[in-house]
């Protein structure tokens, strides 16, 4: 790319670390109970000896008489540590791609009684931390478990995470870096922008979860977490260590170790408030000039390959599924359409994927009989219970045709589950004794046989993902016209409905893989066009001239920036309190991820529930012309976080604020941040005085406790200090104009 923009360039390479890295495997040994560490590489390639540690179902072994165990496991968190405080390979940093786990593991070491610390170090780590927490008041540091958190640092041992308040980070960074913290538990985050080397760093898992599923490291993520082993002046090598897992192959470990293939990828793209920037600084030639000269461009033609490979792959599938879909006997949609009963085919949940899913595990009874491919027998599974797990995670337990009793959760399904049936189960309720299990079972073959009933009505439940329904409920007229359709007795009719509806699922997918060719084809000029053809629809544009609605535009920097700036131009934000308008600019910066059900919104009066529900309508329509033009679609407005916003506003504590929520302390503290970023924002960009002063308001009220303690002021703009960071930090403040001038410094330099 810098040579097509540029001209003939040499390229100069190091690869040669400060500080020497050391790769090594580690693994639970329970034949000899022992834990085995091992080097990855000798003499740059695999090392022969890890491949016998590879998973083998039939590598078992047994004391006595004790069931059989498979004899390689994942070494405990605590027994890790010990290993490296025996070996002289702290302090260390080890990385878990979970807050929970992290927090859970910090507990466990203190628990087992290890502390690193010496009497002398404990005041130091004190004194450290007082300075830290000194503008929190004793209720804020109550609600934020501070008395924990300090225990575990004075033994040495800490938890450093995007839910901490910055205050507790940057204690925990500072004792680190000062020698008196030895193991640091950290997400990822920490390997980006903080200077904390340690002499070892250990991976707990080469895969993280990204919301959907779960992905192998990439050489670049495996380099950045693995580049703070070894600190320079202090050690001559430094250590990585990666623990078993059933999951990954030794070899898979030794490629990512020896890799050196680092790819770039862009993820720029014109926004609607670069677009009127570009619009209102250069001309149109070298507005597309600058944008067809980027990388995001250079790079385009090759992603457009990728997915015309992956759009060609689905198209065989779905032609395979219309093809299973397909019964000599009747018309499938059309007992499809008597099954659902006056309900419409639902497409994905607003919520995406993962929010269908754990709806759809919601609403499951004892007695549902689901489809799970890969369980043996007839394909059958039969729920035994249903529960709601800490952190709102619904967890099923099901006995399969083998009388396998199996617990699933969100991350065992890629679809919302299927109700294929519905039997009683026998009482008393005791799936563990084999009678009982032998009674489910036999009902699983009745069904498999077409002689049980068909599920119980299922219109009133919310969430679900489409699924067999009973007559028992429905009008007599609905389950005679059910019964005599000639699909009902296919012995293929339940396969028939499931090609059915995986093909309805991945026409949508085809067709949101069409929109991305669409858009990348032509690419980041095309469309840059397509923005402005929106924003001219929408008023901000006249020919290449911004209109005094564009004018307002050009002001916001967010990802929401077109509809906040619809949404002022409609005044819903005017004429309110500063309590009311942070509670309703909350709903751009906050994006709910927890697993449980969504909660009914709180509105201080139906005023202002009417915005919020015409700002979800904004967003609607908004997103309607942006499928149209194949744009990327404007995140919906969440209103969540409305009765937070609102209460910390008026000046709640943080314990009330808080108190019924699963919201960890640091992820309001950086929502806020956000908020009072976007507030300064409105205030600037509103062509109405008393909004403006209005929003400035609101920005100072709720800068204030815990917020105010975590911020540092810088260019009347709050910085997070976040590492993971957000729509707060220095990079976006002002970051979209910022974003024009660089694209062409890019280009030019």
């Amino acid at each position: 790319w810098i040579e097509t923009v540029r001209g003939p360039t040499s390229v100069v390479v190091e690869d040669q670390r400060p500080v020497r890295l050391d790769n090594w495997y580690l693994v639970d040994d329970r034949q000899v109970d022992q834990l085995l560490l091992l080097p990855t590489l000798v003499d740059g390639q695999a090392n022969a000896d890890g491949s016998r540690f590879d998973t083998d179902p039939r590598d078992t072994w047994s004391r006595g008489r004790g069931r059989p165990r498979r004899r390689y496991a994942t070494p405990r968190r605590v027994e890790v540590v010990e290993l490296l405080a025996e070996r002289e390979m702290l302090p260390a940093l080890y990385f878990i791609f979970s807050r929970a786990a992290c927090d859970d593991a910090m507990a466990a070491c203190v628990g087992a009684g290890l502390r690193f610390t010496t009497a002398e170090e404990r005041p130091r780590i004190r004194e450290i931390v007082e300075r830290h927490v000194e503008n929190l008041s004793d209720d804020d540091l109550q609600v934020l478990e501070y008395d924990r958190w300090l225990a575990g640092l004075e033994a040495g041992i800490a938890a450093h995470h995007a839910g901490m308040v910055p205050p507790f980070k940057e204690a925990v960074e500072a004792c680190f870096v000062e020698g008196l913290v030895r193991v640091v538990f950290a997400t990822e985050t920490l390997a980006l922008g903080i200077n904390m080397p340690a002499r070892s760093v250990v991976i707990e898992k080469l895969t993280k979860f990204t919301g959907e599923r779960h992905e192998f490291l990439t050489p670049g993520q495996y380099t950045q977490l693995t580049g703070r082993a070894g600190r320079r002046g202090i050690d001559d090598h430094g250590h990585a260590v990666v623990l078993w897992s059933p999951f990954v192959t030794f070899d898979e470990i030794a490629a990512l170790a020896s890799s050196r293939s680092f790819r770039l990828t862009s993820a720029f793209r014109p926004t609607y408030n670069m677009a009127a920037n570009l619009v209102r600084r250069y001309s149109a030639d070298e507005a597309h000039r600058l944008l067809g000269s980027s990388f995001a461009q250079f790079q385009a033609d090759a992603d457009v390959v990728r997915l015309e490979q992956r759009l060609d792959q689905r198209r065989e599938t779905l032609a395979q599924l219309r093809s299973e879909a397909v019964c000599e006997r009747g018309d499938v949609a059309e007992y499809r359409a008597l099954l659902e009963g006056p309900r419409e085919a639902k497409g994905a949940p607003a919520g995406g994927r993962s929010t269908a899913v754990e709806e759809g595990l919601q609403s499951l009874r004892p007695g549902d009989v689901l489809w799970l491919d890969g369980t043996g027998g007839n394909g059958r599974v039969a729920v035994l219970s249903v529960s709601h797990r800490k952190g709102g995670a619904v967890k099923v337990k099901a006995l399969t045709a083998h009388r396998r009793i199996l617990t699933l959760g969100a991350p065992d399904f890629t679809e919302p589950p299927e109700v294929v049936a519905t039997v009683a189960l026998p009482t008393p309720y005791t799936p563990t004794k084999p009678g009982f299990q032998r009674q489910v079972v036999a009902e699983l073959q009745r069904v498999a046989a077409g002689r049980a009933g068909r599920g119980r009505g299922r219109g009133d439940r919310k969430g679900r993902g489409g699924g067999a329904t009973a007559s028992s409920e429905r009008p007599a007229e609905e389950a005679s016209a059910l019964r005599d359709h000639p699909v009902h007795d296919c012995p293929d009719r339940d396969a028939h409905l499931r090609a059915l509806r995986r093909g309805e699922r991945l026409e949508r997918e085809l067709a949101d893989l069409e929109r991305q060719v669409r858009s990348r084809t032509g690419s980041l000029v095309d469309l840059f066009d397509r923005v402005l053809q929106l924003l001219e629809s929408w008023g901000h544009l006249d020919g290449w001239a911004l209109t005094e609605r564009g004018e307002q535009l050009v002001r916001i920097y967010h990802e929401c920036d077109l509809l906040i700036a619809e949404a002022l131009e409609e005044g819903l934000l005017d004429d309110l309190d500063p309590s009311s308008v942070a509670g309703l600019a909350s709903a751009f910066v906050y994006e709910q991820r927890s697993s449980g059900p969504d909660l009914e919104p709180w509105f201080p009066n139906r005023a202002v529930g009417h915005r919020a529900e015409r700002l979800a309508q904004l967003a609607s329509e908004l997103n309607v012309d942006e499928r149209g033009l194949g744009l990327p679609a404007t995140r919906s407005p969440d209103a969540t976080f409305f009765p937070l916003a609102h209460a910390w506003a008026v000046g709640d504590d943080l314990d009330h604020v808080l108190a019924d929520e699963e919201l960890s302390g640091g992820d309001f503290v950086r929502t806020v941040k956000q908020l009072i970023d976007l507030l300064r924002q409105i205030g600037d960009a509103s062509s109405r005085p008393a909004t403006s002063a209005s929003a400035r308001r609101a920005a100072d009220a709720v800068h204030r406790g815990v917020v105010a303690a975590s911020s540092t002021i810088a260019g009347g703009a709050v910085e997070t200090g976040d590492d993971t960071g957000g729509a707060g930090t220095d990079d976006t403040a002002g970051g979209v104009d910022r974003g024009v001038e660089g694209l062409a410094e890019d280009v030019e330099r």
